[in-house]
């Protein structure tokens, strides 16, 4: 069993499983039909990866590992999802300004892991790229739309970007897993992502006439297993129905 293999696509798939479980927070609450159900979807569609992700792991680990096991009975401390996903819906602002600044680095690295050597996520790469850039584009055009509304639409969604924006950093940092699978050809060096992420963002945020903001500060923990106090409470509701009634079955 490859451990480093393990823990880089666990960095990767706990991403799409945390986003698309914040994501079905919003199922009925959107601010219109239309707008509910797209967001929705991305959340299936984020689930959709991850289950591709997690049988895989499920295959390395071996012995009774499901996708199911690897979804819902690890510990806090064992997701190594960044920190952004797991913010709070405090806003429709807010659900769309972190599913922007998500969709922009998903996108860039899912057009480097296609070319990796590991053949089972090249495959999942190509296979989630279609889905993630119609998400590129629905979060880029909120962003324009709220940023260059109203006074209060864009006052909210610059708040947002300016709240959310300490978690960025955190996307390109490495971990020894992420390192190890660079040096063998099958992970993404996401530090050369970094540059053209900022510059992309940046560009839709001028279109939107919003601000970049520029602090030199940033937050990051949860590729290490280190998350925010939100954390806990999503794996509450996450977990409950498999801690609650164990090996359960339809």
């Amino acid at each position: 069993m490859n451990n480093n293999l393990i823990q880089y696509i666990l960095g990767i798939a706990d991403n799409s499983l945390i986003l698309g479980q914040r994501l079905g927070e919003l199922c009925g609450h959107g601010p219109s039909l239309e707008t509910d159900i797209a967001m929705t979807n991305i959340s299936l569609d984020l689930l959709g990866q991850t289950r591709s992700y997690y049988q895989y792991v499920a295959k390395l680990q071996g012995g009774d590992a499901t996708e199911d096991t690897v979804a819902f009975l690890r510990l806090e401390r064992e997701y190594k999802n960044v920190l952004l996903v797991e913010q709070p819906n405090t806003d429709f602002g807010y659900s769309i300004a972190r599913q922007f600044l998500f969709d922009v680095f998903h996108l860039a690295l899912l057009e480097e892991l296609q070319n990796s050597k590991d053949e089972t996520l090249s495959a999942i790469a190509k296979k989630s790229i279609k889905e993630v850039l119609y998400h590129v584009r629905f979060s880029s055009d909120w962003i324009r739309r709220l940023g260059d509304g109203t006074e209060e639409s864009h006052n909210r969604i610059q708040t947002a970007i300016n709240d959310l924006w300490i978690f960025t950093d955190e996307l390109f940092h490495q971990t020894d897993a992420d390192k190890a699978m660079v040096a063998e050809g099958i992970g993404v060096d996401v530090t050369h992502l970094k540059a053209g992420y900022y510059q992309k963002v940046s560009s839709i945020l001028e279109e939107a006439t919003l601000q970049t903001p520029t602090i030199e500060y940033f937050q990051k923990g949860g590729k290490m297993g280190i998350h925010s106090e939100h954390m806990g409470y999503i794996l509450t509701e996450l977990q409950y129905m498999q801690r609650t009634y164990p090996n359960m079955t339809w």
